[in-house]
């Protein structure tokens, strides 16, 4: 019963931290602080990445910890799983080179703040549509990479299984809210993009 306890805690926690995210990165959230603020939503994408940032760790810290190991791998199996990680690890740089970090951290929409020179109809970023690199096989190839990343690990305990399924989740159900932003933007463009790139995995039957 109290295991039981446990993973629903763990699951509460999360679910209201991938709600709270959710809910502020939506566009309607973001246009109400634009007509409120104007220009200042530039600072909104740090805000919004550090606060999430700090949530999550306080949610990892305080979420309980059952002491109940799932499995633990061991040599040679361990340096097989460690060695999945690294790669998965460079898929993720892979795809994560692809994209404007800057633009996405929130700094570039400070500068242009700094400069006199950002437009509030931009929200909290400039939104760009990228088909090169990892993008032209995934939709959303950082979580694809973010999900094997975590999942692959030489010891699994309760707790890390719960959070693991659950930030998959989110990733999931965040993946269709963004996509939900992309085609209202970006139209039949994304849409075409949709119907011949998977959303994860890379391979067209698992479209």
């Amino acid at each position: 019963m109290i295991l039981f306890l446990d993973v629903v805690i763990i699951v509460g926690l999360f679910f209201l931290f991938g709600l709270s995210h959710t809910v502020l990165a939506s566009r309607i959230v973001k246009q109400k602080i634009a007509d409120t603020s104007g220009d200042r939503i530039a600072f909104f994408r740090l805000f919004y990445n550090v606060s999430s940032i700090i949530i999550f760790i306080l949610i990892w810290i305080i979420a309980p910890k059952p002491s109940v190991i799932i499995y633990d791998l061991q040599y040679p199996f361990d340096l097989i799983i460690y060695g999945l990680q690294i790669v998965s690890l460079g898929g993720f740089l892979w795809a994560g080179s692809q994209i404007d970090l800057y633009e996405f951290l929130g700094v570039n929409q400070i500068k242009r703040f700094m400069k006199n020179n950002y437009n509030p109809n931009e929200l909290d970023e400039i939104s760009k549509f990228t088909v090169k690199g990892a993008f032209k096989y995934s939709r959303h190839p950082i979580y694809f990479f973010s999900i094997l990343f975590l999942g692959f690990r030489p010891t699994m305990d309760l707790f890390y299984l719960t959070a693991y399924i659950c930030i998959v989740i989110y990733f999931i159900v965040g993946s269709i809210y963004e996509e939900r932003k992309m085609v209202i933007m970006f139209g039949d463009e994304y849409i075409s993009y949709q119907r011949n790139v998977p959303r994860f995995i890379p391979f067209k039957i698992f479209k």
